[in-house]
């Protein structure tokens, strides 16, 4: 695989959310939920600071065709597409005309977020209704593998066939590529990596904090977890410091 440099600045910052909505201060798994409150108010400062809330797809382009990148970038991704997307996230996002990437766990849909342990109820999952309608309306879809397993402790051809198979699904549902991978629980490594670029996905995102211009190559995309517990200083923090990676970018898995 030839590995391209993307330019070091200005930085993207990929932004990684679960579900968002109203719940109980949760104990466990703080990083998959967002309160909508919360999530409203880290919108709306986007919005009114300016920053620039640019699609996957040419964030791409930026660090990998010679396109510009804008100052204070932003990208915003949601990984399992939980059902409470379409009531609570994607009217906000709506209101700014923000794009965005959900990936979908793409044997589950209609399911429910099973994987999940210690949590008091599994999340409604989005179904293949639910899904062609907001991609109409402008959501942009990846795949998620189509069991949410972590791949690099798979046996080479299971993991084989959750990054082919993700993508073949999805894409006899939207009619339409799938050019976009996430890594379920971030877990990869070379290997799982090179399929992802056999399968024919454009890019592979990953759990890694940092800024996007760090990757090692499209396929391990380092993104910035939005949690639970994170207020708005917090949120900023995250965006401008948590730029530069303190652990190598070359191995999973990680988050």
């Amino acid at each position: 695989m030839m590995i391209t440099r993307p330019p070091l600045a200005p930085p993207i910052s990929i932004l990684m959310y679960h579900q968002v909505g109203r719940f109980n201060n949760p104990r466990k798994h703080r990083a998959v939920y967002c309160d909508v409150g919360r999530f409203e108010r880290q919108m709306a400062w986007l919005h009114w600071r300016g920053y620039n809330v640019i699609s996957l797809a040419q964030a791409y382009a930026g660090l990998y065709e010679g396109q510009p990148i804008p100052e204070k970038a932003v990208v915003l991704t949601f990984d399992d597409g939980c059902d409470n997307f379409r009531e609570y996230a994607w009217p906000i996002l709506k209101k700014y005309q923000y794009p965005v990437t959900m990936f979908l766990v793409a044997g589950m849909l209609g399911g429910t977020t099973q994987w999940m342990d210690d949590v008091p109820e599994e999340a409604s999952l989005m179904d293949i209704a639910t899904i062609r309608e907001l991609r109409k309306e402008g959501v942009s879809f990846g795949a998620h593998s189509v069991n949410h397993v972590r791949l690099s402790e798979c046996p080479p051809q299971v993991a084989r066939e959750e990054i082919f198979g993700s993508k073949a699904k999805l894409e006899d549902v939207l009619g339409e590529a799938v050019p976009d991978f996430c890594y379920p629980y971030g877990y990869y490594n070379q290997q799982v990596a090179d399929m992802v670029e056999e399968a024919g996905y454009k890019t592979g995102l990953t759990c890694l904090r940092a800024a996007a211009n760090y990757a090692r190559s499209p396929f391990e995309l380092p993104r910035k977890a939005i949690s639970y517990g994170d207020t708005l200083p917090g949120y900023l923090w995250k965006i401008h410091m948590k730029n530069v990676p303190k652990k190598s970018l070359s191995k999973g898995p990680k988050g």
